[in-house]
Parts: C-alpha cells; sequence; structure tokens
C-alpha cells in the first residue's frame, strides 16, 4: 500500500491527534476522556503526550466512543512504531542479505 507521506517524515503519534484535534473539537478535558474510556487519567496523558504507544485496548476503547474503527487507531501507532524501529536499527537491517 503507498501513501503520500514522505518516508523521512515522522509519522503522527495518535496521541497528538487526539490532543490536536479530537480532544477541542468534542470539547473535552483529559479527564473527561478517561473516564469516558475507563481507564487513569494518567493512561490518557502518557498517550496524548506521547509517552507511550497507544495500545490495541485503547484503540478499542476510542473505537466505541468515536465511532472510528480500532484499525484505524493501531495503523497509526504501527507506523510509527516502525519508522522508529527502521531508523534505530538500520545498521542491523542493511546486513540482512535478500533471498533473491
Amino acid at each position: 500500500m503507498s501513501t503520500l507521506r514522505s518516508k523521512q517524515r515522522k509519522p503522527t503519534h495518535p496521541g497528538a491527534i487526539l490532543r490536536e484535534d479530537v480532544l477541542p473539537s468534542l470539547g473535552i478535558s483529559q479527564t473527561e476522556l478517561a473516564d469516558r474510556l475507563g481507564v487513569s487519567r494518567r493512561t490518557v496523558s502518557q498517550v496524548l503526550h506521547e509517552h507511550r504507544p497507544l495500545t490495541p485496548d485503547i484503540g478499542i476503547r476510542l473505537a466505541h466512543f468515536l465511532g472510528t474503527t480500532p484499525e484505524s487507531w493501531l495503523n497509526m501507532q504501527q507506523a510509527l512504531d516502525v519508522w522508529m524501529l527502521e531508523r534505530k536499527n538500520a545498521r542491523i537491517y542493511e546486513q540482512i542479505e535478500k533471498v533473491v
């Protein structure tokens, strides 16, 4: 699947989407989001401030709350995880020989 995003550009953390777009448009606080999702305020804060990855559990909770899909949230996190690992382990990955 191709993407319009440059491979050099770091993918957006799903917490940034929540922090910058979702919460303001809903007019709710971190505390209210935590209450509505049934998780701690600390968990929500860590995701919103990009100190913690969005887990499948949080993705499912968000999907139910927002009427989206868990996959939409988890795909954002996966794109970020892959981007970060490719940079962190670039030397290791470059040493792997292709089969073909």
